[in-house]
């Protein structure tokens, strides 16, 4: 035991020895390269198929080291570089997505999000949100931000309106011809309403022991998911209102919390408008697994 601690410490000595500047800077840049990867990739399904695939390649690497199983070693030798290659197809919609963020990045430093949506409208929807819960009726407004939804328009009726309380009743009043479907807005337009939304596949929504969250919230899961939109559901059951941002819901919302959310998505204070700002949006605006705040 003495013998092994001794040599260890020998090996630990060499290789600080060795050490430079330049390989310091070396292995620094290798561990942000890796934190940043590690970091899109948290609370996401590709953290599970990672998990899953390292498993795979750690498994294989044991069994074809193992020279009483000549012919699975040479199966698994053949076989592993096709694995490799295939890890970028399964991991596509996460790489597109990720490389989207970065290719924002400079967007998002000089962006000013005031100007995207006026304080009017987002105090039309909060308005008409309020009055939408208390009448229990349902309603699924997603509010554009940098990321273009115009395929998501084209599936639904296009209004092109400006964006107001009494316009938004009328949309979701029960049983009208465009309740059914999302509204989107950009700045200070409703550009089309009972538009389709992609479902969300993340499975959290299968779970839930609050059979309320159906279709509505499925739906803004799906659309946070592929896009960095801001989504606001009220459920037809129970008249609660939800907040739905990175494949994240925060639910429960008084409409006095809903709009100071709102604003700090829109408005946000100037540490969040900087590289500092820049650097959260582009770790925290992935694909997540989605987590139910209360």
């Amino acid at each position: 035991m003495v013998e092994v601690l001794s040599n260890l410490l020998s090996d630990l000595l060499f290789i600080f020895q060795r050490l430079d500047w330049m390989s310091i800077l070396d292995i620094a840049l290798v561990t942000a390269i890796f934190f940043a990867i590690l970091s899109l990739l948290r609370d996401t399904q590709a953290m599970v198929l990672l998990r899953g695939v390292l498993f795979l390649i750690v498994l294989i690497s044991l069994l074809t080291s193992l020279e009483v199983l000549p012919a699975f070693s040479w199966l698994m030798r053949t076989t592993l570089p096709a694995l490799l290659l295939a890890v970028p197809v399964i991991f596509a919609p996460e790489i597109r997505r990720a490389l989207e963020r970065l290719g924002r990045a400079g967007d998002l430093i000089s962006s000013n999000r005031g100007q995207d949506t006026t304080q009017d409208t987002i105090s039309a929807i909060v308005s008409s949100v309020a009055r939408l819960s208390s009448r229990q009726h349902g309603a699924l407004i997603v509010m554009q931000r940098h990321d273009d939804l115009d395929d998501f328009v084209k599936t639904g009726v296009r209004l092109n309106a400006g964006v107001s309380a009494e316009l938004i009743l009328q949309i979701f009043y029960p049983n009208t011809p465009l309740h059914d479907g999302a509204v989107i807005t950009h700045r200070d337009k409703i550009l089309a309403a009972s538009c389709v939304l992609p479902l969300s596949s993340s499975g959290i929504l299968t779970g839930s022991p609050e059979r309320q969250m159906g279709l509505r919230h499925r739906a803004a899961l799906g659309i946070s998911e592929v896009s960095d939109a801001i989504v606001v559901v009220v459920s037809e059951e129970t008249g609660t209102i939800t907040i739905v941002h990175g494949g994240r819901m925060i639910r429960r919302l008084d409409p006095e919390r809903l709009e100071s959310i709102l604003r700090a998505f829109f408005y946000p204070s100037e540490e969040e408008t900087g590289l500092r700002g820049v650097w959260k949006r582009l770790v925290a605006g992935g694909e997540r697994k989605p987590r139910e705040v209360s």
